[in-house]
C-alpha cells in the first residue's frame, strides 16, 4: 500500500462529510476525491465522466507499463514522483517534443502529433491544451489502434468546450471534465488516483 500523508487523510474525512449523497463506485469516488483535494473544488462532483472501462483500462495500462503522454510539463511534474515509486511508466512531455509548431498549430499539439506516431496505444493526458485534445480526437477517426485512456481535462475558454464534446463523441476509454473547468493540477491528480489505485490493489 502506498502511505498516506497525515494532511491528505485529514483532507479526504473533510471531504467526505462534505460531499453528500453519491452514486460513484468505490473506484470512480477515489478519483473523484483526489480532484476536490487538489482543487477544494466541489463542483468536480458533477463533472467529471467515467465511461464504462476507463479505470479498468488504466490500471492495466499503468501495470503493463505503457507510455503516459503528457499535454504540458506541468501535468508531468504532478505524476512524476508517484509514477517512479511504483510503476516506473515512461512520462513523455508533448510540448517538449517541438521546439517549433507545424505551421497553423500549437507547440503542445505540434507535440503530440509527434506521440502519436510513435506511442498510439499509450495514457494520454490533457490538462492545459485544448488544441492537442482536438489534434488527437481527429487522429481517432482513422486509427486502427486506440489509447488505453484518454483523460480529458483542458481548462479555459477557447476551444476548451469544443474539445470535450469531440472527445465525447468518440468510443476510446475516457475520463472527461466537462465544461470550462479542468487544468494541469486536475489531470494529474486523476493519474496520481488511478496510481494508486492500480498499486493498492496489485
Amino acid at each position: 500500500m502506498l502511505p498516506i500523508h497525515p494532511i491528505m487523510v485529514q483532507s479526504f474525512a473533510a471531504i467526505e462529510r462534505e460531499i453528500g449523497v453519491h452514486n460513484f463506485t468505490t473506484l470512480e469516488y477515489a478519483i473523484i476525491r483526489r480532484v476536490i483535494h487538489s482543487t477544494a473544488d466541489f463542483d468536480f462532483k458533477e463533472l467529471i465522466y467515467f465511461s464504462p472501462n476507463a479505470i479498468a483500462s488504466g490500471i492495466a495500462a499503468l501495470r503493463g507499463g505503457v507510455p503516459i503522454i503528457t499535454d504540458v510539463s506541468m501535468v508531468k511534474q504532478g505524476i512524476v514522483n508517484l509514477v517512479a515509486q511504483t510503476f516506473n511508466n515512461p512520462i513523455i512531455s508533448a510540448v517538449e517534443q517541438a521546439s517549433v509548431a507545424l505551421p497553423g498549430k500549437t507547440r503542445t499539439e505540434t507535440g503530440l502529433l509527434e506521440c502519436w506516431r510513435k506511442f498510439p496505444e499509450a495514457i494520454y493526458v490533457i490538462g492545459n491544451a485544448p488544441t492537442a485534445l482536438l489534434a488527437l480526437c481527429n487522429e481517432l477517426k482513422s486509427s486502427s489502434i486506440n489509447p488505453a485512456l484518454i483523460i480529458g481535462a483542458p481548462v479555459g475558454f477557447i476551444s476548451v468546450v469544443e474539445s470535450k464534446a469531440a472527445l465525447a463523441n468518440t468510443s476510446i476509454n475516457q475520463i472527461r471534465v466537462e465544461g470550462r473547468k479542468g487544468g494541469s493540477p486536475v489531470a494529474a491528480a486523476i493519474v496520481n488516483a488511478l496510481i494508486a489505485i492500480a498499486y493498492n490493489q496489485s
